[in-house]
């Protein structure tokens, strides 16, 4: 009986965590975000990227998954760029899952700073093909989504500014041990 009530437990903070990195992901994107003046569909620079990041290598690729995809479709449901929320779900669904996948591969579970920077830095043209792909779609033009790659490539640089150094703290934290 015992096992059943623990294993409940666990579930059950495992649904509370990830409910709490989504919103992390979703708060960092609302409230700190900048759009760029680059172009029409140039985007917007905003630290739910580094949020994804952080997510991902301290708890792998399905939290970061979840994270990313829910927490920053939340976002563009909420803020006016709702025709763009079943792109973000898929870009940075993947984008998260990537990221974990590599940081936690081998048993590594995001400790390894060489591959925490490797993993995002390969999600980056994942999550900027899924977007080009979609932009094309929208657009109908090849040569239009090309505007939003610079500002795609410096949210993600920022992100990554932000995030290896954030995540090497934490993981100092016994919690993340």
């Amino acid at each position: 009986m015992q096992n059943t009530t623990s294993y409940s437990n666990s579930r059950t903070f495992d649904l509370i965590l990830t409910g709490m990195l989504i919103a992390l992901v979703f708060v960092a994107t609302i409230f700190l975000n900048i759009k760029l003046p680059i172009a029409a569909n140039g985007g917007l620079v905003h630290l739910g990227t580094a949020m994804l990041f952080i997510v991902s290598i301290l708890f792998g690729p399905k939290k970061g998954a979840l994270a990313g995809a829910i927490g920053m479709g939340l976002f563009d449901l909420v803020s006016g760029w709702t025709l763009w929320a079943p792109f973000t779900i898929v870009a940075r669904g993947l984008q998260g899952y990537l990221v974990g996948k590599i940081a936690w591969s081998f048993g590594r579970k995001g400790n390894s700073i060489a591959f925490n920077l490797l993993a995002t830095i390969l999600s980056i043209p994942v999550m900027l093909g899924v977007y080009y792909i979609c932009e094309r779609v929208l657009y109908g033009s090849w040569v239009i989504p090309l505007a939003s790659i610079p500002g795609n490539i410096v949210q993600n640089v920022v992100g990554i500014i932000i995030a290896i150094p954030v995540c090497v703290l934490l993981k100092k934290v016994h919690i993340f041990k």
